[in-house]
């Protein structure tokens, strides 16, 4: 589309969006809001870059007859170029699923109870960063350790309602293995092991277009089970759906009836049946994807996490620091905007 064209659209969803009657659709008016707060950076940075090409102008003929004006037309020449390229960034195709909400799942691997523990620390990092946002976080079913960490747990996170970009435009670089080197709770000789934990992340698009057969389904239901496996209530609530052409398998513990447990659980299973349909339509996003996570192995990793050294390392991008305790706790702005700041360059260097 063009600047033009996305002036145009955000003009008219800032009358739409003035319409009392369009909030009574509460989905629509967040749709509209959330393309509204799309757009507004663009727009403001079109206006930016239109007031200082005016100024330029302008200092440029006072300069003509009065010299003091020259730093003025010397700050604004400089400044310009700084705005086209912020625009031009701007304007860069967005990935279709950046407004979108995520399923998030972390999977222990390589490394026994150690990596359980760890895919716990993961979780605990993302369910802090999502506070930290102000998103909403659901753990949707899980499988305990033992020793109190995971061997497999689902998240569903969903984004501010006024927030300009989803959660997956934020939380799409973490798709792959991630790595631990510490000495394990379980190690006696206070040697460091090496484990691993896969983190899946799949956005939850709105406007699915899957149509599911209830005959490719098998529902089975069972007691919802908490620390340790003791049954946690005394009704057959829980569900586990197996969508019988892919051997997906989802499930659902945390809501109240067996009803909402599989209305939840088809929205997880419809977010990872839209990603596969994607991923087979194109073989691009099908790489991107597989690349998330080939095997949960310690050496198909995007990221060491290293407690001896308080050091984490994202080896996509070569981003290192040492604040490792601020990560776990959610605080994981600056490596993904490293990670989106190589995206950026990446798809300018392309377009």
């Amino acid at each position: 589309m063009t600047l033009e064209s996305l002036l145009a659209e955000h003009a008219e969803l800032e009358t739409k969006l003035a319409d009392p009657s369009v909030h009574a659709d509460q989905a629509g008016a967040r749709k509209l809001g959330k393309r509204y707060a799309e757009l507004t950076p663009i727009v403001r940075t079109a206006r930016e870059l239109e007031g200082a090409r005016s100024d330029l102008e302008a200092a440029r003929e006072l300069a003509a007859e009065d010299s003091a004006f020259a730093d003025e037309v010397a700050e604004l020449t400089e400044r310009i170029p700084k705005i086209e390229a912020r625009l031009t960034e701007l304007l860069l195709p967005r990935d279709p699923h950046d407004g979108a909400d995520v399923v998030l799942e972390i999977k222990s691997g390589e490394g026994g109870e150690e990596s359980a523990l760890f895919a716990g620390d993961l979780l605990r990092m993302y369910l802090r960063y999502a506070e930290r946002q102000g998103w909403k976080a659901e753990v949707l079913d899980g499988t305990d350790s033992d020793l109190g960490g995971f061997k497999d747990v689902t998240v569903a996170i969903k984004s501010r309602a006024d927030g300009p970009d989803g959660v997956w435009s934020r939380l799409k670089y973490e798709g792959g293995v991630h790595r631990v080197q510490r000495v394990p709770v379980t190690e006696s000789q206070g040697r460091i092991h090496t484990s691993a934990a896969g983190v899946l992340v799949f956005p939850e698009t709105e406007d699915v277009e899957i149509e599911i057969d209830e005959n490719d389904l098998r529902v089975d239901v069972f007691r919802s089970s908490g620390k340790g496996g003791q049954s946690v209530n005394t009704t057959d609530s829980a569900v586990r759906i197996t969508h019988l052409p892919t051997g997906i398998v989802v499930s659902c513990q945390n809501e109240r009836s067996q009803l909402q447990n599989k209305a939840r659980a088809m929205q997880v299973l419809q977010a990872r049946l839209q990603a596969l349909a994607e991923e087979r339509a194109q073989q691009e996003a099908s790489d991107a994807r597989r690349t998330q996570i080939r095997t949960v192995d310690r050496s198909e990793r995007v990221r060491t996490y290293n407690f001896p050294e308080s050091r984490i390392s994202d080896h996509r991008v070569g981003y290192k620091a040492h604040n490792l305790d601020q990560v776990l706790d959610g605080d994981l702005d600056s490596v993904l905007d490293a990670l989106a700041a190589a995206d950026r360059a990446e798809r300018l260097a392309g377009g």
